[in-house]
């Protein structure tokens, strides 16, 4: 989407009061972590690269209160200039939906297939091990003929093959539990309010959406993730199954950057 420009200059109003205060856009960043991105688009009224709805208008509170202006006030000239945009700008679209919900629909039927693996092997293991005892029949005993009926119909052993494949899930176990490779980071994000998150995984964007309560996602990485949150206090987060200090205070808007070296740092010390 183009990015537009009104006849107003909301972006300018903001920045001609930040020099008027003497302060950096590397200052404000720092005091209320928005990344530089977003301030800059702020200042240029480029709202295209602003998440839109309730998150911007956090940001612009956010900024008024650093440069001295009326928050509110602030608010109400930015809808003014954008009335329409600072809604919607930002949401996903539906085609982007629909693609979220293929995934997640994939990714049910691989749980389903593999919890009837694990089903069906404990299941073969004991009518084998019953059509083995059937064979074992006392000398005292004549076997009776129809006994031997049952291990003509039981099913044979899993095969070695698919041994490795139920111990290659285990090693990327979503819960934390197993073992993780060192070549990869399992970052699972779960909301404990109403929060916006963008995560943008390995240089591309893989969600940027309102969570609702009890809401999560897991995102696999293996070079870097860029998570944003527009309430860090409605949001708990756990890297390789291992739970993290909180990202920031409750209404807080926070970016956080985390890779395969600095993840440890974020944990909550044993």
């Amino acid at each position: 989407m183009v990015a537009r420009r009104a006849s107003g200059d909301f972006g300018g109003s903001l920045r001609a009061a930040r020099e008027r205060r003497g302060l950096s856009l590397r200052q404000i960043a720092n005091a209320t972590k928005i990344s530089m991105i977003t301030l800059e688009a702020l200042e240029r009224n480029d709202i295209a690269r602003l998440p839109g709805g309730i998150f911007t208008r956090a940001f612009v509170r956010s900024y008024a209160l650093e440069v001295g202006l009326d928050p509110e006030a602030a608010i109400e000239d930015f809808m003014g200039q954008f009335p329409h945009d600072s809604v919607t700008v930002g949401h996903p679209t539906t085609s982007q939906i629909e693609d979220h919900e293929a995934v997640e629909s994939d990714r049910r039927t691989a749980s389903t297939f593999l919890r009837l693996f694990a089903i069906s092997v404990p299941v073969a293991a004991v009518v084998m091990y019953f059509g083995v005892a059937g064979r074992r029949v006392s000398p005292s005993v004549e076997p009776r003929p129809e006994a031997a009926a049952p291990q003509e119909i039981a099913p044979p052993p899993p095969t070695p093959a698919s041994v490795p494949a139920a111990v290659e899930v285990a090693t990327v176990d979503p819960s934390g539990s197993g073992t993780v490779p060192a070549d990869r980071l399992m970052v699972h994000v779960s909301a404990t309010g109403r929060a916006w998150v963008s995560a943008i995984v390995d240089g591309r964007r893989a969600a940027q959406r309102e969570f609702q309560p009890g809401e999560e996602e897991m995102f696999e990485v293996h070079k870097e993730i860029v998570l944003t949150t527009g309430d860090a206090g409605a949001v708990a987060v756990t890297f390789n199954g291992a739970p993290t200090k909180p990202l920031g205070k409750s209404g807080q808007v926070v970016t956080t950057r985390v890779n395969l070296t600095n993840f440890k740092d974020y944990l909550v010390a044993p």
